[in-house]
């Protein structure tokens, strides 16, 4: 036995601890697959079926309710297929993930207040008729009799 196998926490390449994940214990059974199968099938035929059935009238309604089941979808595909959970890695694919989520959604809300500031505040000057509260008969009409 050689000095580095003798020291505690230390284990040779091939060897497995009891302690320790192996990528074995992180795989799912087939219950697991089926069941992530049948789930995201039907996540998928609901959206299908309020869109081609016109379920609501409101087609906002139906996009929030398709937004809501999206996210449900990845969570789904994350538990059953990837595999994420607290225990998976020391928690850290998990904290890795939530992290993304928390940049992704600031970097998109934010550049979407930016873009709408950006249309609302940077409307040229130079069309009055495209100005809120003014109609399009009250803009100044350029003189026939100057143009070539």
């Amino acid at each position: 036995m050689s000095q580095h196998d003798a020291m505690p926490g230390h284990h040779s390449p091939g060897h497995h601890s009891p302690g320790h994940d192996s990528a074995i214990e992180h795989a799912g059974s087939l219950k697991d697959y089926v069941t992530g199968f049948v789930l995201a099938v039907l996540l998928t035929a609901i959206p299908f079926w309020l869109v081609m059935g016109r379920v609501f009238s409101h087609s906002g309604t139906t996009a929030a309710i398709i937004i809501g089941l999206a996210v449900v979808q990845i969570v789904i595909h994350m538990v059953y297929f990837l595999h994420m959970n607290t225990r998976a890695e020391g928690g850290w694919s998990l904290l890795a993930l939530l992290f993304t989520t928390m940049l992704v959604v600031i970097a998109l809300s934010g550049s979407i207040w930016v873009m709408y500031h950006l249309d609302h505040n940077m409307m040229p000057a130079a069309m009055p008729e495209a100005m809120p509260g003014m109609s399009p008969s009250a803009a100044p009409m350029p003189d026939p009799r100057a143009m070539p």
